[in-house]
């Protein structure tokens, strides 16, 4: 019997939504169903008339696959239980979106999104008895009972060639480079980065740390014969006394910032060096895909299609030691998945004499 899938994009941007995107289209066609791609998130359905187009294979060639972004764009700001109209109230709308799925006659919901967005999904599907599927993507790489979500790759990708790229600029200049990278409340794309790149202090919001160790891991770094060193920080970092760096943007929403420029003053007082800050910010978001989140994003696509079929529904499809699982929902967003201090990748880090601060 010919099915019915509607599909959408959740949160922020990152680099192989295409991807994934086309690996549900061309699995679903071989099963004759029907994709229908929602516009900008579920918000797309909260449109007169709804927002959405059909999704053929045509549309998804092997050109799509290297775009960056999402084709049927995304919202995170956007929540059908506390929308905000344009005159400043905010409402639920979670009625409306249920009712504009069944008016589309959707049989199946796949929702490509992170911890936040599928929180808000799984609860929306609950409440109006929908068939749902989560595919995990977000560059922080924090959803739980995932090793990898799509476009965490990428964004390390993006920050090992700034650190790359920041190398030769510090040697040449006798400077002090700190990498300011995205990551929210996990380290991960800080820690996983600053080894590859070479790092020789990684600040994590998992481990406290001091500017004095710091600037002794500096000066261990001079005496050795370096003229240069290199600092990888996760935005999310705080001050050694406690403070959040967060900027208040249009709207009165707040994001992180600033943790960068605040160290790069203090080491500067510290260590006597030169110091310059480089924050990366958005940049980690775009770019075309590398081939692991173009692998991982077309295998977990055809596990959601599969577990459709299946009909296995609230679920997760998710990457764990070399193959494609599926999770409870629930169990996905139980807890937000930091950097283990004692796993594997810091013991790495410590052993190449990568210092996080703390000693």
């Amino acid at each position: 019997m010919k099915k019915k899938i509607a599909i959408f994009t959740s949160g922020g941007d990152c680099a192989g939504l295409n991807a994934v995107m086309r690996a549900v289209v061309l699995s679903a066609s071989r099963l004759g169903w029907e994709v229908l791609g929602i516009e900008n998130g579920t918000a797309g359905l909260l449109d007169s008339p709804p927002a959405y187009r059909r999704l053929t294979p045509e549309n998804f060639d092997n050109t799509v696959m290297r775009l960056g972004g999402t084709v049927l764009g995304t919202t995170n700001s956007r929540n059908p239980f506390e929308y905000k109209m344009a005159d400043g109230k905010v409402l639920d709308r979670s009625d409306e979106l249920i009712a504009a799925f069944k008016a589309l006659e959707i049989d199946y919901v796949i929702g490509i999104g992170g911890d936040g967005s599928f929180r808000i999904l799984n609860r929306l599907m609950k409440k109006g008895g929908l068939k749902f599927i989560g595919i995990p993507k977000t560059i922080d790489n924090d959803l739980n009972m995932t090793d990898y979500s799509v476009g965490f790759d990428t964004a390390v990708a993006v920050a090992t060639e700034a650190l790359d790229r920041l190398q030769p600029t510090a040697a040449s200049h006798d400077r002090v480079m700190i990498l300011e990278v995205m990551g929210r409340d996990a380290g991960h794309i800080a820690l996983t980065a600053g080894i590859a790149g070479g790092a020789d202090i990684i600040l994590i919001p998992e481990i406290p740390y001091t500017v004095e160790s710091v600037a002794r891991k500096i000066a261990e770094v001079k005496a050795g014969g370096r003229n240069f060193a290199l600092v990888m920080v996760s935005e999310a970092v705080k001050t050694p006394d406690g403070k959040k760096f967060e900027v208040v943007y249009h709207g009165g929403e707040t994001r992180y910032g600033g943790i960068g420029e605040y160290l790069g003053v203090r080491i500067a007082q510290a260590t006597n060096s030169e110091t310059r800050v480089t924050v990366l910010g958005h940049v980690q978001r775009g770019a075309s895909p590398t081939f692991n989140d173009r692998l991982l994003a077309s295998a977990l696509g055809v596990k959601a299609v599969d577990l459709l079929r299946e009909e296995k529904f609230a679920r997760m499809v998710a990457w764990h030691n070399m193959n494609v699982i599926d999770v409870p929902i629930e169990d996905a967003i139980s807890e937000c998945r930091t950097v283990s201090t004692g796993g594997v990748l810091v013991r790495t880090a410590r052993a190449l004499g990568i210092s996080f601060g703390d000693a």
